[in-house]
C-alpha cells in the first residue's frame, strides 16, 4: 500500500491520461422489457449504501439493471457527464427501480483524494450530492489548487497521508466548502486523516484495473460486469441503458 500512495502522491496535478477513456463491451442479450418496480420507501434515489467495492450504490440492489461507473472528481470528462446525465439518470432510471448506480472512485491525484474523502465523509445519504456538487463547483475549487504557491506546493508534495490531504483541503478552501455544505471541519479532519480510507481509496484503483484490464480512463461505465465500448458521456450511455432494459 505504501508504494501505491507514493506514486499517487507523484502524479502531475491533473493528469490527462486518466480522463474521458474510451473501451470495453456491451451490455445484456435479453431483448425482454424490463418493468418499473415500486419502491418499498416510495424513492429508490433514496436508498444508498456503500459496497463491498468501496463505491456508493443508489437505488434498488436487485435491479435488474446494474451500473457502475468510475469516475474522478478533478477530472472535467466526469463533470460533463455529470452535468449533462446525473439528473436524467437518476430520474428516469434509477427512480424506476429498473437500475442501480454504483459510484466507484477512481482517483487521479493528491487533490482528487482529498476531494473524495470529503465526498464519503458524511456518509451514504450525502455521498451522491456532495460528489454533485463538487463537479458543479470543479472550476473553481481546482482553479484554487493551482494558485497554491510554488514553495507550498512543493512542501506537500514532502507530506505523509497523516497531513497532506487535510494541507490540501486547507489550502484549497474544500475544507470551508465542506463546512458550509453540513461537514463540519471537525468531521473533516478526522475523514481527511483516516489512514484506512486513504489506503482504500488507493486500493480501489488497483482493484479496478485489475478487475477490468481494458480500463485506461475516466469515466468508465459498466453495465451488469461488461465494460461498455466507447461510452465516456451521457449521449451515448443512455442508449446502452435502453438496450440493457430492452426498450
Amino acid at each position: 500500500m505504501k508504494s501505491a500512495y507514493v506514486m499517487l502522491a507523484a502524479a502531475a496535478i491533473f493528469a490527462s491520461a486518466a480522463c474521458n477513456a474510451e473501451k470495453g463491451t456491451s451490455a445484456n442479450t435479453d431483448n425482454t422489457p424490463i418493468k418499473a418496480i415500486k419502491a418499498p420507501n416510495g424513492d429508490w434515489s433514496k436508498l444508498v449504501s456503500r459496497t463491498e467495492a468501496g463505491g456508493y450504490i443508489m437505488g434498488n440492489p436487485n435491479a435488474d439493471v446494474k451500473l457502475v461507473e468510475f469516475g474522478s472528481l478533478t477530472c472535467p470528462h466526469c463533470a460533463e457527464f455529470d452535468e449533462k446525465g446525473g439528473d436524467k439518470l437518476i430520474n428516469d432510471y434509477v427512480k424506476s427501480g429498473r437500475v442501480s448506480w454504483e459510484f466507484r472512485n477512481f482517483v487521479r491525484d493528491p487533490f482528487d483524494l482529498t476531494a473524495s474523502l470529503l465526498a464519503r465523509c458524511a456518509g451514504p445519504d450525502r455521498f451522491f450530492p456532495l460528489s454533485h456538487e463538487l463537479y458543479a463547483d470543479q472550476r473553481n475549487w481546482t482553479s484554487k489548487i493551482q494558485e497554491i504557491p510554488q514553495e507550498q506546493f512543493q512542501a506537500l508534495q514532502s507530506m505523509g497521508p497523516e497531513k497532506q490531504f487535510l494541507e490540501i483541503a486547507k489550502l484549497s478552501q474544500l475544507q470551508q466548502w465542506a463546512a458550509q455544505r453540513g461537514v463540519p471541519s471537525g468531521k473533516s479532519n478526522v475523514c481527511l486523516t483516516d489512514q484506512n480510507e486513504i489506503n482504500r481509496l488507493v486500493q480501489m484503483n488497483g482493484d479496478t484495473t485489475t478487475q477490468f484490464p481494458e480500463f485506461t480512463g475516466t469515466p468508465s461505465f459498466v453495465i451488469n460486469g461488461k465494460m461498455l465500448k466507447e461510452t465516456a458521456t451521457w449521449e451515448k450511455l443512455e442508449p446502452q441503458l435502453r438496450d440493457a432494459l430492452g426498450s
